[in-house]
């Protein structure tokens, strides 16, 4: 199908086919297999890869609005990834109907063509990952063969999150976020603060629904929640098609992957939670 569509396509070009990279887009998808559903898997795969990569360039905007202490713009930035997460999320459905049988074949030839397959190898999902707080210094292990993307996601581990750029952002604008939450070793995995719980209680106690802070607070549960939910819906196709197989270098899928859900950003946003409204 795919080579049948570059046969055809005349020399030239327009502009929007200029623009989109139409020829070299529709040239991406190397089958591994002769699986009929292949071409459904791998441009769901492409199709996260990008939004990832949109992520990636969302967040880092966000930080730049934070740095620079506008709020309101930060709040226009995170309300996109929201529905960026969102759409991610449900390119998971055109993959719905996939079974053991429907899988595994690609799997096959994934490993006879490039070798055995690992997702933690994903550079874009793990910067993304960095980029939300969830440090984690063991996965550059993955990357040493990628030597610019190894440096890429080392400096992304040493650099502040999103959420370190809200608690300095915050600091700044006179709430009482101590400096051991500001100002530390970032590649070191967060650590939640009472102190930091108090100041979004606060936030929240105030209910104003014009503070922009309080926007932010909903626009970062939003991004959590919609994180969450890629990963849970992750974790559910990999026992639909995948069960209790040994992967990730050995791992049970499933039990490798079921740990992660707890891997919630932004912490005292739910911790303070537990103390609005006094009860």
């Amino acid at each position: 199908m795919v080579s049948q569509i570059v046969e055809n396509d005349a020399s030239g070009s327009t502009p929007y086919s200029s623009y989109v990279q139409t020829e070299q887009l529709h040239s991406l998808q190397a089958l591994v297999s002769d699986s009929p559903v292949e071409m459904a898997f791998l441009v769901n795969v492409q199709i996260m890869e990008l939004y990832w990569a949109l992520t990636v360039h969302e967040l880092q905007t966000a930080q730049a609005n934070l740095c620079a202490d506008n709020v309101a713009e930060a709040n226009r930035t995170l309300a996109r990834i929201v529905s960026h997460m969102k759409a991610s999320n449900a390119t998971w459905g055109s993959l719905s109907w996939m079974t053991p049988s429907d899988l595994l074949p690609i799997l096959m030839g994934l490993a006879a063509t490039h070798g055995r397959d690992t997702a933690l190898q994903g550079w874009t999902y793990r910067h993304m990952v960095y980029l939300l707080g969830i440090k984690s210094a063991e996965q550059l292990v993955y990357f040493e063969p990628q030597p610019i993307r190894y440096r890429q996601l080392e400096a992304a581990l040493k650099a502040p999150s999103l959420y370190d750029e809200v608690l300095r952002a915050l600091r700044r604008s006179g709430a009482d976020v101590p400096e051991a939450a500001a100002e530390r070793d970032f590649a070191i995995p967060y650590e939640p603060s009472g102190a930091v719980d108090r100041v979004w209680l606060d936030i929240y106690s105030r209910d104003d629904p014009a503070d922009p802070w309080r926007a932010l607070a909903e626009n970062l549960t939003d991004i959590a929640v919609e994180f969450t939910n890629w990963k849970y819906l992750h974790l559910l196709a990999t026992r639909r098609t995948f069960g209790r197989r040994p992967a990730y270098h050995g791992v049970d899928a499933v039990d490798w992957l079921t740990p992660t859900m707890e891997e919630i950003p932004f912490p005292e946003l739910w911790n303070a939670r537990s103390s609005v409204g006094g009860i």
